[in-house]
């Protein structure tokens, strides 16, 4: 009995060590409360259309700096992508603007091969293209990550790529109702994402350091494989709307010809 005895107790002791490092925020995908969106989620309406000001940071191969990866629906592999590079950045557009609706309003999908090698980024919104505006994040990562370490997913939130490859990050424009006069919540047309270089330079909205994996090299930093839109500032006609005006317009076809 005592061998069966040690093992109840290992398991337990490692369950509290799991439990007691395990951060406050959402888990990894397809955990218990986890807010990743799969890629093939009926909720995307649109998806991101065009790019500007692609400004690729350092360690990136040329085989990685194709922007027009970044277009369309997300692909979930780890080579449809365009890599921004250390400290890199890329503003994405779309042919119909975000708005803010019921729940998250888009999703940015990353290229992780995993739940834990997570090279983060951040998210800002713009109605001009001109003014920018953070989504708040915060990063509870507490000392350096090497190259090949891993990020808990439960530390972070309000950061990019904290969901592997075809599970998308979800942000909700409610969180930055209010922020500026000159932000318009209905009419979000650019989307940009600006890679963390995880050597302790980069900053959280609270002002705590964050890690993520460095140094990388090749394809470094934030991998974009595309931006999902749930919410869009087009007004859908409802159906039983459609099909009283289509009833209208043939009965007054059938007067004419009458």
């Amino acid at each position: 009995m005592k061998p069966k005895f040690t093992y109840l107790w290992v398991m337990l002791i490692l369950f509290w060590a799991t439990a007691a490092f395990a951060g406050p925020y959402a888990p990894a995908a397809g955990e218990p409360g986890s807010t990743a969106i799969y890629k093939d989620d009926p909720s995307f309406v649109e998806w991101a259309t065009g790019w500007e000001n692609y400004n690729v940071g350092s360690n990136v191969d040329a085989t990685w700096q194709t922007p027009q990866k970044a277009l369309g629906k997300a692909v979930g592999t780890s080579y449809d992508i365009v890599s921004l590079g250390r400290g890199g950045q890329i503003t994405m557009t779309f042919d119909v603007p975000i708005a803010d609706g019921e729940g998250w309003d888009l999703a940015v999908f990353e290229n992780s091969l995993n739940d834990t090698f997570l090279e983060l980024g951040y998210v800002e919104v713009s109605s001009n293209g001109t003014d920018f505006f953070r989504f708040p994040n915060d990063s509870l990562t507490s000392s350096p990550v090497s190259g090949f370490g891993s990020v808990d997913p439960t530390n972070i939130t309000g950061l990019a790529s904290k969901y592997k490859q075809g599970y998308g990050t979800p942000f909700d424009l409610a969180d930055l109702a209010g922020v500026s006069s000159l932000l318009d919540i209905n009419n979000v047309g650019y989307v940009k994402i600006l890679d963390i270089v995880g050597d302790g330079s980069y900053y959280d909205t609270s002002g705590d350091v964050i890690y993520d994996p460095y140094p990388t090299g090749g394809s470094a930093g934030f991998d974009l494989d595309a931006i999902g839109v749930i919410h869009t500032a087009a007004v859908p006609i409802p159906g039983a709307v459609w099909l009283l005006g289509s009833g209208l317009l043939c009965l007054i076809g059938i007067r004419r010809r009458t």
